[in-house]
């Protein structure tokens, strides 16, 4: 019986390393990595001996059948109505009345601005293209060095990521499986001005070493206008997480209020959006929205292979032979993270990633709420760095630069926000506080006096 168990574990090692070499080959030629990653599946799944057209079929079905996946493509729609809407530049006009008459106030106001846009669109890459396109060349005719301007924009913009709506939430809240999508977005609020804070304190620092020029300093009756003028953008942000809060209406309906009250603003009261606009910008959310869902297709194949060739408990032991402090651990897995967020995507990262984790951390005391946002948190930086770096690319082609200028000024902010993951990751409350303090979660669920007290991980994992 034990050489059956052994021989079987060894073939399905084998499988295992099969589908990795096919994927990492499909990505090396440059094939879209959704594809790679289900042709890798589908010679995992032949492989192994099961017929790959029921088995893939009925995979790639489950991974989507969630009603909560819904709310994607209403986020993204309403993201890219508010992307041409007009609604960033009236953000630039907010911000730069309350932060522009600072030394470098300028880079204030980017930052600002890509938190509060991120926040509303809940888009990385909308913030870059949206917020760049003015900001960049503004900051340049200013006397901004252009990869600096870069720099700035491409990280900021990430906190629209972690500070909610959040399309990257809702995945991670489906795949973890018992998450609370209204929880996620609580918990992401003080981390994502936590990011937004430390990338601040390097843009200051430049500001001051570089003598860049501050801007006239806004009177009251200035910056209740240009407040006048943005707080029906704002308001977006409290209509949606006020109703999913108040329990008027789920994250799915949210999203679909959020399509119609950005609508109403971008193409009927402002009016920067016309009617003939609309069908580009429909194909441009469908297509993102398919993007995303045959990558929830593919993963959902893939890690059902992962956990039959029990990967999560191997990669538990493999942990533990590196040590068996959680201090230790935690910082193990957030530096494979960082390896992978350089050459994998967000959303496949979180689905085939919280599957293999979220066993070792629970066991460690950390919560999946604490948890979610630290792994969101960790891939945010790999969106900003070579060579798959979407906020990157859009970046550079917006600044009209190249990635190998914009490395060097990247370093500085790189290192805000390792700073800002590591508070992240050892200290909760920075993720927990808002959650419980909103009943989003329960006391009794969260001990975070015993967190990272525990010395060793559960037997079974081993």
């Amino acid at each position: 019986m034990g050489s059956l168990e052994t021989g079987r574990r060894k073939l399905m090692g084998s499988i295992i390393l099969l589908m990795i070499l096919v994927f990492a080959v499909l990505l090396i030629l440059n094939v879209p990595i959704a594809v790679s990653i289900t042709i890798a599946t589908f010679v995992a799944i032949v492989a192994e001996g099961i017929d790959p057209t029921i088995m893939m079929a009925g995979k790639i079905a489950n991974g989507v059948n969630s009603f909560s996946l819904l709310a994607i493509p209403f986020f993204v729609l309403s993201g890219y109505l508010m992307g041409k809407g007009g609604m960033a530049r009236r953000l630039i006009d907010l911000a730069g009345t309350l932060v522009g008459f600072m030394p470098g106030g300028l880079a204030y106001v980017n930052t600002l601005t890509c938190m509060m846009f991120g926040s509303i669109s809940g888009s990385s890459a909308a913030a870059v293209s949206s917020i760049g396109g003015f900001m960049i060349p503004e900051m340049e005719r200013k006397g901004y060095n252009r990869e600096f301007n870069v720099a700035v924009t491409t990280t900021a913009a990430t906190t629209g990521l972690i500070i909610p709506p959040s399309n990257i939430m809702i995945v991670y809240s489906v795949t973890a499986g018992s998450v609370s999508i209204a929880a996620m977005f609580m918990a992401g609020i003080i981390p994502g001005i936590l990011i937004g804070l430390f990338i601040m304190a390097v843009c200051a620092y430049f500001s001051f070493r570089r003598k860049y020029r501050r801007e006239e300093r806004s009177s009251f009756k200035e910056i209740f206008r240009a407040f006048r003028h943005a707080f029906l953008s704002l308001f977006l942000v409290i209509i949606v997480m006020g109703g999913i809060l108040k329990g008027i209406f789920t994250a799915t309906e949210a999203a679909a209020i959020a399509v119609v009250y950005a609508f109403f603003l971008s193409v009927v009261l402002y009016r920067e959006i016309k009617l003939k606009d609309l069908p580009e910008i429909l194909l441009s959310t469908g297509i993102t929205t398919s993007v995303v869902m045959l990558l929830i297709c593919s993963c959902s194949a893939m890690s059902w292979i992962l956990t039959m060739a029990n990967i999560p408990q191997t990669v538990s032991s493999a942990l533990l032979t590196i040590s068996d402090n959680p201090v230790v651990i935690l910082l193990t897995i957030n530096v494979i993270l960082l390896i992978v967020g350089t050459f994998m995507d967000m959303t496949p990262a979180v689905l085939i990633f919280t599957p293999i984790f979220l066993p070792v951390v629970r066991d460690l005391g950390m919560h999946e709420i604490h948890f979610g946002i630290m792994l969101i948190a960790n891939l945010c930086i790999g969106i900003c760095t070579p060579p798959v770096g979407t906020c990157l690319f859009i970046g550079c082609g917006v600044g009209k630069t190249t990635i190998a200028k914009v490395t060097k000024p990247m370093l500085p902010f790189f290192g805000a926000m390792l700073i800002a993951l590591l508070i992240i990751t050892y200290f909760p409350k920075t993720s927990l506080w808002l959650p419980l303090k909103t009943h989003q979660i329960k006391a009794d669920d969260v001990k975070i006096e015993e967190f990272l007290k525990v010395k060793t991980i559960d037997p079974s994992l081993k």
